[in-house]
Formats: C-alpha cells, structure tokens, sequence
C-alpha cells in the first residue's frame, strides 16, 4: 500500500461515511423525509409535523396565556366602556316599562346592597371583555389547532376567523332583537297580581350573559365544518345523524338557555337547526 493510496479498513475505505449516503440526507425514516423534517425542526412547518404530549402542553398553556391577558387588557377597556353599556342596556329596559305600565316598581334599577353596583360593574367589565376578545382566542384556538393540519387545511385560517366572528355577532345580536319578546315573557307569567322590580345585578347579568351564550352557542358551524375539512366526519355521516342532531340541539338549547324562556329557547335551537344544514352543504360543496 503506497502513501498515495487511501487506506482501507474492512473493505471501507477511511474518510468515507460509514453508512454510505445516510448520513449525507438520505432518509432514515423511510418516509421520505430526513429525521430533522420528521421533528418539525429544520422541515419547517412540512405537513405531518408531530409534538410529543409535553410540547402540546406547553403550546397550550402558551396560548391559554395569550387569551387570558387579552381578556385581561379588554376587561379594563370594558370598565370604561361601562357606563354606555349600561347605558344602552337600560334604554330597552326603559322602553319595555314604558310599554307595560304597572308591571315594574321603577324604571330603574334597583341596588340592593353597598358593593352591588362595583360588583355588578366589574362583571359587565368581564363580559365587555370576552366579547372584545374574541378575534384573538379565535385566533389563538385556530393556532393551536394548526400544527395537525396540513398545509391545504391551514389556508383556511382567515375565513375561520372572520367566519367565527360573523357567527359571534349575529349570536348577538340574535339575543338582543329576541331579549324584549324573553322579558315580557318572563314578566308575565309570574301573574297579574305580581309587581316586578329587578336589580342591577339580576338584570344586566342575565341580558349579557344571553348574548355571550348566543354569540358562543352560533360558532358550532365552525366546528361541523372543521371536522367534515379536516376528514374527520365527513358530509355524508352528518347526514345521517340529522335526526338524532335536532334532538341534540333541542337538549342543548333548552339547557344552556339562561332565561329559560320559550322564546330564548326557540330563537336559539331554530338558528342552530338551520346551520346544521348550511354546513351539510358546505361539505358537500368542498367535496368533503
């Protein structure tokens, strides 16, 4: 062997890569794709990107985190957005006591105890703040999601955001239109011999929290829809739940109806019925 010659050992000769192109890029996984592109590391964001359960965790605390302090920072915009809140809220009230004269004490609400009228204001805060905050859980929700999406299925990140908030608004203002039919309702059926007076607290909590339910309960399209893009439940299988789906809506809507009115009630199952329906076809439209 002269000193030109590359030495050899065991028929390899030094310098070379033990294991032939493995090591220079050649896929070991036998997906086709380098361990690095596997992990999700130097492939980017390649679909079929995978997290172990601890960085799931951490993703989601990450993005719980972000949604608390956003609803935080709103919050504190709603405790100055209190006063024409209440303001409007107190308008339909002031109507409706004009409209039925007799059934209310006074047409203005009543404060029952010393901390009722801070507390009742840092809950308004709270609602004012969820509802402000609802394009960044939306998109912190639609975020945490990604990873186990392909790239096709990621393309849909902004119509899920400005479809869900469409969805949010009209649940609210849903709420808003059918709250005076709710409370007359609600009036009436206690008797004629009975003289109604609420207080702030009673009253402004229950009509914002009619609204945040309807506003919650009409993203539920965007849900169907997911799962029938995401090739989870396909078009075809909400099909066949339709009947078992209209008894389940009914259960839900007469459940989470905070009035407990049948107005509320019907106001919140007939829209949810007929979503249903739009995303069947929605599906079927994207072949899904």
């Amino acid at each position: 062997m002269s000193d030109g010659d590359p030495q050899t050992l065991g028929g390899t000769q030094v310098g070379e890569p033990l294991f032939g192109d493995a090591v220079a890029g050649a896929p070991l996984n036998g997906h086709g794709s380098s361990p690095l592109d596997a992990t999700g590391g130097d492939g980017g964001d390649a679909d079929g990107a995978k997290m172990t359960l601890l960085e799931h965790i951490a993703e989601l605390r990450k993005r719980v985190l972000i949604m608390a302090l956003a609803v935080v920072v709103t919050s504190i915009a709603g405790w100055f957005l209190y006063e024409p809140v209440l303001s409007f809220v107190h308008e339909s009230y002031k109507n409706f006591c004009h409209a039925h004269p007799g059934k209310l004490i006074s047409c203005n609400f009543l404060v029952l105890g010393p901390t009722e009228g801070f507390l009742t204001r840092l809950k308004i805060a709270s609602y004012i703040g969820i509802a402000l905050a609802a394009p960044v859980w939306l998109w912190e929700i639609w975020r945490f999601i990604t990873p186990g999406l392909t790239k096709n299925e990621k393309k849909y990140a902004i119509p899920f955001v400005a479809s869900a908030l469409l969805l949010f608004c009209m649940g609210v203002a849903t709420a808003i239109l059918i709250w005076p039919r709710a409370l007359t309702w609600l009036i009436d059926v206690a008797g004629p011999s009975v003289t109604t007076g609420y207080s702030l607290t009673s009253y402004v909590s229950l009509y914002l929290l009619v609204c945040l339910v309807f506003g919650g309960v009409f993203l539920y399209p965007i849900i169907v829809v997911f799962l029938m893009i995401a090739g989870v439940v396909p078009s075809k299988t909400w099909r066949k739940w339709r009947r078992v789906a209209i008894v389940v809506i009914c259960v839900v809507a007469a459940v989470v109806t905070p009035s407990n009115d049948p107005f509320t009630f019907m106001a919140l199952a007939i829209p949810m019925m007929v979503f249903y329906e739009v995303s069947i076809i929605i599906g079927r439209i994207m072949k899904k």
